[in-house]
């Protein structure tokens, strides 16, 4: 290994010490023993950077769950390095201990464990400023990263700062990208307590535009994220103000999937409870034509809606047997 590669692997060495040098051994090894399953969101199937495997650095157990000095090094790495497979793995790392931290660890345990040190070390930023890569495979497990860090309250305080920038990439990059897939799931991790859902509302229509014209995986992420702002009365005027096609309508058609079916539902009863909390929206403001507003209220949506009474799901029946009063 010579020229400027070869020196770069030195001056490496000579600034990390061993414990760093280990990590790129491994990191430049590419090897494990085993794949792990994580509950959060593990980066390890998305794909990695072309003739490299999206692995991470540890084996997958419990007693590779990094300490505070091994994330520090591994921070470090992260912040210095320009090799692309260094930071990809990096990232993936960083990502699935705090994952495993949550899975793991009893729940008694978990406070101050690996997303917490990740915090206290300064490494939400480090990771949060691998998003503007232009590498859309380092983007998207730097967002995975920042999805599994966003479980602790105290992370999202962090992590709030980048909403806008999160919320640009996902509107204006590809639609069904596993950047956008991996942008929205952090959204809707930060949108899970009412704390910053505020920070969403100039972007309520590019959700709704983004549910019309994605794929089904994209479509029930964004439902997911939407059921959790439409749970929120302080944003139930936001969501009927936005312009919406009216092919919303067809997701309420009986051989609509399951999974967006239930949630479209559930969209439209959270709103329609919200809209009957005492005092709430007691001034009727202006909705336009082509709001939601307009849509859950017509004859149309009503009639769709009644139509599922027959429908083959009994979970999908019992759903609309408690809305009908609703409408």
């Amino acid at each position: 290994m010579g020229g400027p590669r070869g020196a770069g692997w030195v001056a490496a060495g000579l600034l990390l010490g061993a414990g760093a040098c280990y990590c790129i051994y491994r990191l430049t090894r590419g090897r494990r023993r085993g794949d792990r399953e994580l509950g959060i969101r593990s980066s390890k199937s998305a794909g990695g950077t072309p003739g490299f495997p999206a692995e991470d650095l540890t084996d997958g157990s419990y007693d590779d769950v990094l300490n505070a000095e091994q994330l520090q090094k591994l921070l470090y790495l992260l912040e210095s390095t320009e090799d692309p497979v260094i930071i990809e793995r990096a990232l993936i790392t960083l990502g699935n201990n705090a994952a495993f931290s949550v899975n793991q660890i009893p729940m008694k345990l978990v406070t101050g464990i690996t997303f917490a040190i990740i915090r206290e070390l300064g490494g939400i930023p480090i990771v949060a400023n691998k998003i503007n890569h232009s590498n859309q495979s380092i983007k998207e497990k730097a967002l995975n990263a920042l999805n599994n860090l966003s479980v602790n309250v105290e992370n999202q305080i962090k992590i709030k700062i980048y909403i806008s920038q999160v919320c640009e990439d996902v509107f204006s990059g590809p639609l069904n990208s596993a950047v956008q897939l991996a942008g929205l799931t952090l959204l809707t991790n930060m949108t899970v307590t009412n704390d910053h859902q505020h920070m969403l509302h100039s972007y309520i229509t590019d959700l709704f535009q983004v549910l019309l014209t994605g794929n089904g995986n994209t479509k029930v992420q964004v439902l997911k994220l939407l059921l959790n702002l439409s749970e929120n009365p302080a944003m139930t005027e936001g969501l009927l103000r936005a312009q919406v096609d009216s092919s919303f309508l067809s997701l309420y058609d009986s051989h609509v999937a399951k999974e967006i079916l239930l949630r479209v539902l559930t969209l439209f009863q959270n709103i329609k409870n919200c809209l009957k909390i005492e005092g709430h929206l007691a001034v009727q403001p202006t909705f336009t034509e082509g709001s939601l507003f307009f849509l859950l209220h017509g004859e149309e949506c009503a009639q769709k809606i009644r139509a599922l009474v027959d429908h083959h799901d009994a979970e999908v029946k019992e759903k609309v047997v408690t809305i009908i009063p609703k409408i």
